[in-house]
């Protein structure tokens, strides 16, 4: 085994005791929680090696790193994921990689991804992304939608050729009435979903917490969290 790889099994090691410690104490089977490894900045080496480990789900957030890496690994079985704010130039070429868009927050971004999704004969996942921070109708900064404007788009994404509503994601505010409230924040986004579901019961995907705020997020009943430096090290800076 590389020192690479060592290092990573451990560090997935960890994480995964993490969620199944966070289960058993919220009474949660440990199935009920998909962990995504965000592999932003890192290599197509560490993406291999991750799926040698089990990894079977990755995420990216800036499509010129990922649309090569996600070709450099074609040949394997991976979902790839899109977390990144996301313009509507780079919208074709993500549907080609990616299986599911979690930063839908806006009309026009849902209309690129349709087209683009027809294009390509391909079914793309979409999560819309709540910006619980976020004015009535304003996006925070972190891009999303503010929570009144969650049925609107999935009323949008629902009606839209090659495309399907899978749920929602959330990052924990930085600002506003959740700064500092992780639990507080993932619960509210679970109120959200739970309102979602009673229109559209499919879309019951709730992507929330990072490496440090996982355990407040499986608390809450998040499906997926995504963790990136608990995993891959602390990420190197971007030139």
């Amino acid at each position: 085994m590389t020192d690479r790889k060592a290092q990573l099994a451990a560090n997935l090691a960890q994480v995964e005791e993490r969620i199944a410690s966070s289960c058993a104490a919220a009474g949660r089977k440990c199935e009920e929680v998909t962990l995504i490894v965000v592999t932003k900045t890192y290599p197509a080496s560490d993406v291999r090696i991750l799926h040698e480990l089990g990894v079977r789900h990755v995420a990216e957030n800036r499509d010129q790193d990922a649309a090569p890496k996600a070709t450099a690994c074609a040949d394997l079985s991976l979902t790839w994921h899109f977390v990144g704010q996301l313009q509507t130039n780079k919208v074709r070429s993500v549907t080609s990689y990616a299986d599911i868009v979690q930063s839908v927050d806006r009309t026009k971004l849902v209309t690129a991804l349709s087209a683009a999704a027809v294009r390509g004969e391909r079914e793309l996942g979409c999560l819309i992304q709540v910006a619980l921070d976020a004015e009535s109708g304003e996006r925070g900064e972190r891009g999303g939608v503010a929570p009144d404007g969650v049925e609107e788009l999935a009323a949008a994404i629902g009606a839209a050729p090659g495309l399907r509503l899978d749920g929602l994601m959330t990052v924990a505010p930085l600002a506003g009435e959740y700064a500092g409230r992780q639990r507080a924040a993932f619960d509210r986004l679970m109120e959200i979903s739970s309102r979602l579901r009673a229109g559209h019961p499919a879309a019951n995907m709730v992507s929330a917490g990072m490496s440090g705020d996982l355990e407040d997020a499986v608390a809450a009943g998040a499906t997926h969290v995504r963790v990136g430096t608990a995993v891959l090290g602390v990420r190197p800076r971007l030139g």
